[in-house]
């Protein structure tokens, strides 16, 4: 019984320190950056950056991915929870009454020193790094896509649409990388058939519809016609939605993918685990 319970002991504590959150910062254009990291991992991981939405917090973003950070060690994946700038991200929303837009936050800069501490100090694969962000995170990861994709396999966009054209004032390098799209029909706060974002009392400008978007990363991906469409499994009957994905893939193009729930609305749908989700179509873009 004493050895049961030192080897339940021992587990404990192994995972306890395998899920240890680590904080840090660097130093960009005058303003401490902030970033949450789960450690250790082997050499060559993968570098996820998991971004939150606008008014919250690297370290509340934790809540919900809970199974990739499971699955992480597996997998070899590096974890980070950035911190947005006063809760919120410089994004490409001209219009957003955020301090982060309206101070004209290096954003770009803050990922890349990120990118490169983590090169530095953990040999992550720098072929393999990601982004999947949650309603202004989703925007943010837009904008990785949007203006520096060559650092960038992949990024995931949940409950985030891109800005209006008129909204824009990113400059789009236009290089096209594998997106998947995660976005509800009845979600209000980011309107699926676009419109004017509100949230935590501040405008964050007009946004495209889900449509026009996934048809902006398709098109720039090089693909015409219709995508391949399938229904998911409806795994929690009691919750009024479903979800249809489609798809475009062919050889030597990237991925672009849209997950399209039915009835969805400012949040994660429970017939999947979006984040198992993310992480899924971003092992399919490594393969060879």
């Amino acid at each position: 019984m004493q050895k049961k319970l030192f080897l339940l002991f021992s587990i404990f504590l192994a995972h306890t320190a395998h899920c240890q959150l680590v904080s840090d910062s660097v130093l960009i254009e005058g303003h401490y950056r902030t970033f949450h990291f789960l450690a250790p991992a082997d050499k060559q991981a993968s570098l996820l950056f998991v971004l939150h939405g606008s008014g919250g917090n690297g370290r509340g973003q934790r809540n919900g991915a809970e199974k990739l950070e499971a699955v992480a060690p597996n997998e070899n994946i590096l974890m980070v929870y950035p911190d947005g700038y006063k809760k919120y991200w410089n994004e490409c929303r001209k219009t957003a009454q955020s301090a982060a837009n309206m101070e004209n936050i290096n954003d770009n800069a803050f990922f890349q020193s990120m990118i490169t501490y983590f090169e530095q100090k953990y040999a992550i694969n720098p072929k393999k790094v990601f982004a999947v962000g949650t309603s202004g995170g989703g925007h943010m990861a837009y904008k990785l896509a949007l203006t520096m994709p060559e650092q960038f396999r992949a990024i995931t966009a949940l409950i985030a649409n891109l800005p209006d054209t008129n909204n824009m004032d990113c400059t789009e390098k236009r290089m096209a990388i594998p997106v998947m799209i995660v976005n509800g029909t009845a979600d209000r706060t980011n309107p699926y058939a676009g419109g004017e974002v509100l949230t935590n009392g501040i405008s964050l400008g007009f946004v495209r519809s889900t449509d026009r978007t996934f048809k902006y990363w398709s098109e720039l991906a090089g693909y015409a016609g219709s995508p391949k469409m399938e229904a998911l499994p409806d795994t929690d009957p009691t919750d009024g939605r479903t979800i249809d994905r489609y798809t475009y893939k062919e050889p030597g193009k990237p991925e672009v993918t849209l997950l399209k729930v039915l009835n969805g609305q400012h949040n994660s749908p429970r017939d999947i685990d979006v984040y198992l989700e993310a992480w899924a179509f971003f092992k399919r873009q490594m393969v060879e």
